[in-house]
């Protein structure tokens, strides 16, 4: 069968073990490779890359999944992210000849699995999405889990498409999707003020008449304002042209850049002509490139 890439994302970022215990259950599968690891603090979150043979990646995350149901526990959970489950959010991205369809399906398998043996309500979204509005997760992820604990099931938005529209004590409720590559990229801000960050949030993301293609919030992360972006079509809005936008907003308002960093790994396309200097990156850019990773472990972007 052909390659695909995963990347949940789950509500941890703070306990080691805890991140170390569902990475041992992905590295548990033959086949399935983990190839990044993205954690912070601010957010509680963790973010995992993983790819492979499509049935070896499902087994990977559905043992992750239910290792973060475990040991995740929403009722004792603070963090700057929204996130309505401890196995949060978990799309499906088509590598090599796989096919959108074949992601749709293996994201329908989990679903079921997750609700069935787990317990864990599911939503899913994305192409995976059988209701209208569901392309995008953002309709019953507002308030988080402690909102959807009392307003899940009551409207068409808010109702699970598996399971019984009644939130997991602890682990939530998990959006399982298909998808195309993004990229998720922040931008710092030399200031503390969470308010400019979210004001240059508002002016760039695509549902406010801002750039094609872009999500973005605004927080406060170890004490500096972040404008944390998706970039859903990064080829055509690519880092470069949203760190320039965010820079020149932040230049109006008087405050600088600090410096930018990428969250998990990036097709080599949507970096043409760009280094580490020009998107003052923390760390190396080469790092997060997505192909040299895929190929590392046998197979093709």
């Amino acid at each position: 069968m052909g390659w695909v890439e995963c990347v949940p994302n789950f509500s941890e970022g703070r306990d080691l073990a805890a991140i170390d215990a569902i990475a041992d259950a992905v590295r548990a599968v033959p086949q399935s490779h983990l190839v990044d690891v993205h954690s912070d603090a601010s957010h509680h979150r963790s973010v995992f890359t993983i790819v492979g043979e499509q049935r070896s990646v499902l087994e990977a995350v559905f043992g992750a999944a239910r290792v973060a149901v475990a040991k995740i526990d929403l009722t004792q959970h603070t963090g700057e992210h929204p996130r309505i489950g401890a196995a949060d959010v978990v799309p499906f991205v088509p590598l090599g000849g796989t096919t959108m369809s074949d992601c749709v399906a293996l994201a329908s398998e989990l679903g079921g699995r997750l609700a069935d043996q787990l317990g864990v309500p599911v939503f899913l979204y994305g192409h995976a999405a059988t209701r209208e509005g569901r392309r995008a997760p953002p309709a019953f992820r507002r308030g988080g889990f402690e909102q959807l604990v009392s307003t899940i099931g009551t409207t068409p938005a808010t109702t699970p498409d598996y399971g019984r529209p009644v939130v997991h004590t602890t682990a939530g409720a998990t959006a399982v999707g298909a998808r195309t590559l993004l990229v998720a990229f922040n931008v710092f801000l030399d200031t503390d003020d969470a308010g400019v960050a979210r004001d240059i949030s508002g002016s760039i993301r695509t549902s406010a008449g801002g750039l094609p293609g872009v999500r973005a919030k605004g927080f406060l992360v170890d004490g500096s304002a972040q404008v944390s972006m998706n970039l859903v079509d990064p080829v055509t809005t690519t880092p470069l042209v949203v760190f320039e936008t965010v820079q020149r907003a932040a230049q109006r308002l008087g405050v600088a850049v600090s410096h930018s960093e990428f969250v998990g790994l990036v097709p080599e396309a949507a970096l043409d002509g760009v280094d580490e200097e020009t998107l003052k990156l923390r760390g190396s850019l080469a790092e997060h490139l997505l192909a040299p990773k895929v190929l590392a472990v046998g197979g093709r972007v």
